[in-house]
């Protein structure tokens, strides 16, 4: 079947001024950055997009300033609250604010069990029309989709697409195997990312695109085009970066990145704070070494 989505899905981070306060403008000239270099769609507020300190006008905002500068490509709203009414309630303003999807989480803090999490999803389709992204990652919520619940779940049209972040590789291949290719599946972890696609993915919802875009669209058409070689030698020189992506200070380690190539800040929200000492340190050294040896990227 051909697939709603495909292709590079940047969750960009959410710009912020020194006082917290938003920076949209300096948010959408990120986004406007990402598909100048080849982004097939946009999430917005996101776990890396700093999701749980945003409130839910300010997450509309987002969405409204992106979809300004969108045209054609497809915009994303992170729909991750804390009640199903809430996200319901969120879903329904996404909806009325033009979004061209949204990617949902289970309820976050309580840890719902297989016939709840069922429940949440299917309750938050029905409140809105838009298309879903199903996220699941397990090892950062606690709520583990499996494929088992893929298919009692693929009787909901409007669930189209699956962001595996389990960490398990081997976990694609069990949902194709239970559902075929009912939905599109992308890779939601940086570093399993070639893996995923090499084993069937469709598309990469990508964190360390943020600062290096070229370089993540590349690895993503090579391998496509099955040219393996080529995007391996890319992506071996990108694992360092990659692996930045996970990790409990994901949204310091990529502001850190962005501001080191130059195109963001490492203004965060509270109870986040930038990276300091030894740690700032230490992935500044794997930005430092990841600049220094870029690779030049063959024509795709």
């Amino acid at each position: 079947m051909a697939h709603l989505w495909t292709g590079v899905f940047p969750a960009v981070t959410t710009k912020f001024n020194a006082d917290e306060s938003l920076d949209i403008a300096g948010t959408v000239n990120h986004i406007e950055w990402q598909l100048e270099c080849g982004a097939d769609g946009i999430i917005v507020c996101g776990s890396l997009g700093e999701a749980s300190t945003l409130t839910a006008d300010e997450k509309i905002a987002i969405l409204k300033a992106a979809k300004e500068v969108a045209g054609s490509k497809p915009v994303l709203l992170t729909v991750a609250e804390d009640s199903t009414r809430a996200a319901a309630a969120l879903a329904q303003a996404a909806h009325a604010a033009g979004a061209d999807g949204i990617m949902l989480l289970p309820a976050m803090r309580y840890v719902s069990d297989e016939r709840e999490t069922i429940n949440h999803y299917q309750r938050v389709a029905d409140a809105s029309p838009l298309p879903i992204m199903i996220y699941n990652n397990p090892i950062a919520y606690g709520v583990n989709i499996t494929p088992e619940m893929y298919i009692e779940m693929a009787k909901e049209p409007k669930y189209v697409a699956i962001k595996e972040s389990s960490g398990d590789i081997r976990t694609l291949t069990n949902v194709i195997n239970a559902v075929g290719n009912r939905y599109a599946i992308f890779s939601g972890v940086d570093d399993l990312a070639l893996e995923s696609i090499v084993m069937g993915a469709d598309g990469w919802v990508a964190g360390l695109v943020v600062a290096f875009p070229k370089e993540t669209v590349a690895i993503y058409k090579l391998a496509k085009a099955g040219r393996l070689e080529e995007a391996r030698a890319i992506y071996r020189w990108f694992a360092p970066l990659l692996h930045l992506d996970v990790s409990m200070k994901l949204v310091q380690n990529l502001k850190l990145c962005e501001a080191m190539v130059g195109v963001g800040t490492e203004h965060v929200r509270a109870p986040r704070l930038p990276l300091a000492g030894a740690e700032r340190e230490r992935v500044a050294a794997v930005v430092k070494a990841g600049l220094a040896s870029r690779p030049a990227l063959p024509a795709v």
